[in-house]
């Protein structure tokens, strides 16, 4: 009977496969570093091992124990993102800062997941989150370029990286792809339930639907022929975003897309540490509603918010960006050793 275990990714057939994809990696990363550079930004590197990974209702991180010289044993977490970090290194003084953070995220795999990847973060004191959408429109050009493509592509679809990205609000978006007027509904269950046109359980929060709705009806429209960035989300989606001066209902949150991938998420930051604790005690409170589990809130983290500068942020999975410069089609060819 012939063997059918499939070929190891280090077997030289594999890696030559490969490889043209992993060159590609490390050139955008060095084109990456060098634009960050040329914009007066200190690339920082943080510690992996948290107190927690992060507050966010559904993902998952790895947990292990930290023990000390006399025996005693501690929590820790592999961080799902370095945001609690950069934001404690933004109230310690660096003004600019970006950093290419090795990222664990446990239930996470697929086509476009790894458990382990690379996030690609960067923040900016005293500026508003509009910067931030011109610095993801400029590293989707600069990541093409240096693959020498002139287009992103992924499962058929190509992006043109040159073409300023498309600009939608989240209610502009439910209007146009699901015919759901956002705000009408906004944070009511049953006047959404109303007009959902999606599969609903009984016990669906309005998160839950707002999400599936997004999911099935407004994201397969996005990011065909150029990007787009879809912003403004509702303030009850983005626990780490402040709310929008003009307009308080919605928060300054924007996610960007390319070829129906999201690539980064990115916020106007939230620095008011009364609200963020209120927001990441929600959210594990829904958490052990779903899961059964919930993480510590870092208290040194909130401390830090109470100091940090107002400031504009993203986050960007850089490994994506490989895959979507090169033509490549699973996240585990851009991986120089993936997880097995």
């Amino acid at each position: 009977m012939p063997d059918l275990t499939p070929s190891p990714w280090w077997t030289p057939d594999r890696h030559a496969d490969r490889r043209p994809f992993l060159l590609a990696r490390g050139a955008i990363a060095g084109a990456v570093r060098g634009w960050f550079s040329a914009r007066d930004f200190v690339e920082v590197e943080t510690a992996a091992l948290q107190v927690s990974p992060g507050n966010e209702t559904h993902l998952h991180a790895f947990a292990t124990e930290a023990v000390g010289p006399d025996g005693a044993a501690a929590r820790r977490y592999l961080h799902t993102s370095p945001e609690f970090a950069c934001k404690k290194l933004l109230a310690a003084g660096e003004a600019r800062l970006f950093t290419l953070a090795r990222c664990w995220r446990n239930r996470e795999r697929g086509p476009l997941h790894s458990p382990e990847f690379t996030m690609l973060e960067w923040y900016r004191a005293d500026t508003p989150y509009e910067s931030v959408m011109a610095d993801c429109a400029a590293l989707l050009a600069l990541a093409a370029e240096t693959a020498g493509s002139d287009r992103l592509r992924f499962r058929g679809l190509e992006v043109d990286p040159q073409a300023e990205p498309e600009r939608l609000t989240v209610a502009e978006a439910f209007d146009l792809h699901a015919g759901i007027d956002l705000m009408a509904v906004l944070d009511d269950r049953e006047a959404l339930v109303a007009v959902a046109g999606v599969r609903i359980a009984p016990d669906d929060t309005w998160s839950d639907l707002f999400t599936r709705i997004l999911l099935e009806k407004v994201e397969p429209h996005l990011g065909r022929d150029r990007a787009t960035i879809l912003c403004e989300y509702p303030a009850s989606q983005a626990a780490l975003a402040r709310r929008k001066p003009e307009d308080p209902r919605v928060a300054e949150r924007f996610e960007l897309y390319a070829c129906g991938v999201e690539l980064a998420n990115c916020f106007g930051e939230l620095t008011d540490p009364v609200e963020q604790r209120l927001r990441l005690e929600a959210e594990m409170a829904e958490k052990q509603r779903l899961y059964g589990e919930r993480y510590p809130v870092d208290e040194d983290f909130l401390a830090a918010l109470a100091i940090m500068p107002p400031a504009s942020g993203g986050a960007l999975g850089f490994d994506r960006l490989v895959m979507l410069a090169t033509g490549a089609e699973r996240i585990d060819q851009v991986l120089w050793t993936p997880v097995t």
